[in-house]
């Protein structure tokens, strides 16, 4: 739910996310809404609205209630996008920024030492070939495909498929130009 929640907050729209339990959600939705994203929690449901670019913010990933560590290449794709200068401090994981350097062929500015990322907002990223290195590095991919001017071809499909059935037909559902293509 929160990468369906991060892909509005980077490409914008206005989606419905349902059967989730809000309060679960409130450590990425607080920060959503901190980057400027217009959320409505309901009953099982949080609705996520974005129309203007999203806003600068820091993030630190810790253990549950605290920002996911599973979020945090999906909200730096966020970041990318945003106004401003943002870091991104992993509290949990060593190497966990090893896909910065694909979304820096889609023309984001991001350094990274070691567990911190400094990011830059760039007003638009780029369409490019990259390659997914894990699960949620390859979401934060299709996150940044999504907000990316042009076509973007992302490799390594299997990490991604590990965690997401049938993404892209959900992002189609949604209104985005996504499709598997098979290489021989």
């Amino acid at each position: 739910a929160g990468t369906y929640l991060a892909a509005v907050a980077a490409a914008g729209g206005n989606v419905l996310v349902q059967n989730v339990i809000p309060k679960h959600m409130e450590c990425i939705t607080s920060k959503l809404a901190e980057m400027g994203a217009k959320i409505t929690e309901y009953d099982d449901a949080v609705r996520i609205q974005r129309t203007g670019r999203m806003r600068r913010t820091t993030v630190k990933t810790r253990p549950y209630p605290g920002f996911p560590t599973d979020m945090q290449p999906q909200a730096v794709v966020c970041l990318a996008l945003s106004n401003g200068r943002s870091v991104v401090t992993e509290g949990i994981w060593d190497n966990r920024f090893r896909y910065v350097n694909e979304l820096r062929r889609m023309g984001a500015d991001i350094s990274v030492d070691g567990k911190v990322a400094i990011i830059q907002g760039v007003g638009k990223l780029t369409g490019a070939p990259v390659v997914a290195t894990d699960l949620r590095a390859g979401a934060a991919l299709v996150i940044a495909g999504l907000a990316a001017e042009g076509t973007t071809e992302l490799y390594n499909l299997q990490h991604i498929d590990r965690g997401y059935e049938n993404i892209e037909e959900k992002f189609r559902k949604l209104g985005a130009k996504i499709e598997r293509v098979n290489e021989e």
